[in-house]
């Protein structure tokens, strides 16, 4: 094909040079043919792609195609209920209630309630009137030693740093958080000017780097800690142990997002990629862990620590509940996030196949917190592919007492799920460092966008509690989630996770 395409080229340029001898407009044909040859003669000479070489020109068309499947497959292939890792139904779900636009459903669910896995809530035949229920309800965070007990709403805003989101988006999910009065958690690239502009609570961070509390040599810093902890927007400081969606592995900011003004906020050099490290240096056993929870809320002056993990293995959970007892220091919460967990770069093994799923895993902590004798003291948040009234339901049914959510929230900022977010290609302005794409992004609209999701969202459930009979989250247990184990089997989460009495393992 490489040589076909040389003869080629060169048969048609002398005969479009001998017929504009005769016909000069003939020269003009070459606007179009000349790209052509160009981009042929570029692919014969490339020495990276075999296809390109092999076949000139046409090679390229292979790369395009594939640049473009997933956006085929999503506007023209995907079902409603089958596009990853979102699928359509939710994204749609989530944009309606972000613009306040109709959000009921038409014809029935599109969901197969037959099919293994299904999940619901059986209603009350006596349903409680939503309007009687509280509309916003909230919940105190704050153990025996904690002097500024936090009031949190029940959905809050996950783990997303500046440097993975842009300064706009950042400065819209903290707007509307404040509009909201919700929380938004500040992600492990600490605390910038676009987290602080517009007053919204926030939940600091602090993951293995260090980011915003590290000295020159990357060791955490108690005065820098002390310094931004004492801010009045500062709420809550979490630590993060792990992620859902690469656990194990540290966090990653790409090179091309490290601009100067991120590398200034974290202490880092710019434009190098900045991998934190799988571990804390601070701690290295649960016992120092515990003390090192005590450290933080006193340079804090009280306020609740806490830390976020995706479990693993199950012992070493544990062990930091005997650590709890036997220092009596307990976190503030615990903040559990599954292997279905979203981030903007991870390895796909880790992605796919490292870390608990969220159910497992928050039922796991509660009834080890239960089993322990210290879930009074500890508060529990869940965190994973959160976006709906039933999700926030089924996370208290299993004992979380907030929740969480990252992508639900990016998508109420307006993201199309392109998959661009490592490659700082983001259309929509969200997860890019490039400035063209940002200016896209109108903040006051996307900061009422974000406080409508919220608000829908909690309001959803309001009204789902409500037709359980419940009527305050504290009661929705496990009983009240069923599971489709096959087509002829139904079980409760009470049967699936069997609850742990209090002080069973104490």
């Amino acid at each position: 094909m490489r040589n076909q395409f040389i003869g080629l080229s060169i048969v048609t340029c002398l005969t479009l040079i001998a017929l504009s001898l005769y016909w000069p407009w003939v020269w003009w044909s070459f606007v179009v043919v000349g790209p052509i040859l160009f981009v042929g003669i570029s692919d014969i000479l490339d020495k990276k792609h075999t296809l390109k070489k092999n076949f000139p020109f046409l090679g390229m068309f292979r790369y395009i195609m594939e640049d473009l499947r997933p956006k085929i497959y999503q506007y023209f292939i995907e079902s409603e209920t089958d596009g990853a890792p979102i699928n359509r139904m939710y994204r749609s779900i989530v944009y309606q209630r972000a613009k306040g636009a109709l959000s009921t459903n038409p014809f029935g669910t599109k969901i197969n309630v037959y099919h293994e896995g299904y999940e619901w809530a059986n209603h009350s035949v006596h349903p409680l009137d939503h309007h009687d229920l509280d509309p916003h309800p909230r919940v105190m965070i704050g153990g025996s030693d904690c002097k500024q007990p936090y009031s949190s709403s029940i959905f809050n805003v996950s783990a997303m740093s500046y440097g993975a989101l842009s300064d706009r988006a950042i400065e819209a999910l903290n707007g509307g958080a404040k509009k909201g009065g919700f929380a938004h958690n500040t992600g492990e690239g600490s605390i910038s000017g676009y987290h602080i502009k517009q007053g919204g609570d926030l939940i600091w961070q602090i993951g293995t780097g260090y980011f915003g509390c590290r000295n020159k040599e990357g060791a955490f810093d108690e005065e820098m800690f002390r310094e931004k902890s004492s801010q009045p927007q500062v709420k809550m400081i979490e630590i993060k142990l792990s992620q859902g969606a690469k656990p194990g592995h540290g966090g990653i900011l790409p090179a091309v997002k490290n601009t100067k003004e991120i590398a200034a906020i974290r202490a880092v050099e710019p434009y190098t990629r900045v991998d934190s490290p799988p571990a804390h240096s601070s701690f290295h056993n649960p016992v120092e862990l515990m003390h090192f929870i005590k450290k933080l809320r006193d340079l804090s002056g009280g306020k609740p620590v806490g830390f976020k993990l995706c479990v693993g293995n199950k012992l070493e959970f544990t062990d930091m509940c005997i650590a709890m007892q036997n220092t009596n220091i307990t976190p503030d919460f615990i903040t559990v996030d599954g292997g279905e967990g979203g981030t903007g770069a991870a390895p796909l093994e880790f992605s796919n196949n490292i870390g608990m799923p969220l159910r497992d895993g928050l039922a796991f902590v509660c009834d080890s917190l239960r089993g322990y004798g210290l879930k009074k003291e500890v508060k529990i948040l869940a965190s994973g592919k959160i976006l709906t009234g039933f999700h926030i339901f089924r996370a208290f049914a299993l004992g979380a007492d907030a929740c969480y959510s990252a992508r639900g929230m990016m998508l109420a900022l307006g993201c199309i799920q392109a998959l661009e977010c490592n490659s700082n290609h983001c259309p929509t302005g969200i997860a890019t460092q490039k400035q063209h794409l940002i200016k896209g992004l109108n903040v006051e609209d996307k900061i009422s966008r974000v406080a409508k999701f919220h608000n829908e969202t909690v309001k959803s459930f309001v009204e789902f509690m409500g037709a359980t009979g419940v009527d305050t989250p504290t009661k929705v247990k496990r009983h009240h989630v069923y599971r489709r184990i096959s087509q002829e089997h139904i079980k409760t989460y009470a049967e699936i996770y069997p609850n742990i009495k209090v002080g069973e393992y104490a």
